[in-house]
């Protein structure tokens, strides 16, 4: 039997491509603008969100991927986003994607990465069970690297078994994560990428892009309707 998945609300931004939930409040990015929003998590509603807490903007591009840890927020810059607003002399370069570390309080960039390997990049997450690393999507090689913040250092890789892998949440007895295409979440072995647990989200419910923790539950971002959406687990 498939877990129970129920629209909550729409995100403030027309294309939200990632979130993260932190302390019972949740952080969404736009696609376009690449500006961060904090709000509060609403019941269910068509029509929006309970509050505006936080209104960010971020030297991010094409912003894919959202996390939270040591206390900054974690932006996961896909390439130069030239299409929908003017170019900006912080985008990453064409082609090429890069992590960045941002104050939560102004949106500023605190330190800035590569992504391992070069190429794109649609998730990331900060590892709750190991201080300082954090797990982020290397799409040129269909791959899950782990990272060392501190040398950013890669530690480990596993592969993936589908292409355009998107949200990824760190679960204790293994990894979530999106392959939007594929229209499912998928729960792999943290040492050898073995299938886990799966969750294929319907054609009729908002398509999966980034995904947060909450609770028992996970969320996602559809950047195409602009749905949050809640799945039990």
């Amino acid at each position: 039997m498939g877990r129970a998945i129920r629209r909550l609300f729409r995100a403030p931004y027309g294309v939200p491509n990632a979130l993260q939930v932190v302390d019972g409040q949740l952080w969404v990015a736009d696609q376009i603008t690449d500006r961060l929003a904090l709000i509060e998590i609403a019941e269910p509603s068509e029509y929006g969100v309970t509050r505006l807490v936080r209104d960010l903007p971020s030297e991010s591009s094409n912003t894919s991927g959202m996390a939270w840890g040591g206390g900054s927020l974690w932006v996961a810059a896909n390439c130069q986003a030239t299409l929908w607003r003017p170019a900006r002399s912080s985008d990453a370069p064409e082609g090429e994607g890069a992590i960045i570390e941002v104050d939560p309080a102004s949106g500023q960039t605190r330190r800035r990465w590569p992504v391992p390997g070069g190429g794109g990049v649609h998730g990331m997450e900060y590892d709750p069970f190991e201080e300082g690393m954090v797990w982020i999507t290397t799409l040129k090689s269909q791959t899950l690297s782990k990272v060392r913040v501190s040398d950013w250092s890669v530690q480990h890789v596993i592969p993936l078994p589908y292409g355009r892998a998107h949200g990824v949440v760190r679960a204790e007895d293994g990894v979530w994560v999106v392959h939007t295409a594929d229209r499912v979440i998928v729960k792999l072995d943290c040492v050898g990428g073995g299938e886990l647990d799966r969750i294929e989200v319907p054609s009729s419910d908002p398509e999966p892009h980034g995904l947060s923790a909450f609770g028992n539950h996970l969320l996602y971002c559809d950047a195409t309707s602009g749905w949050i959406v809640q799945i039990d687990l």
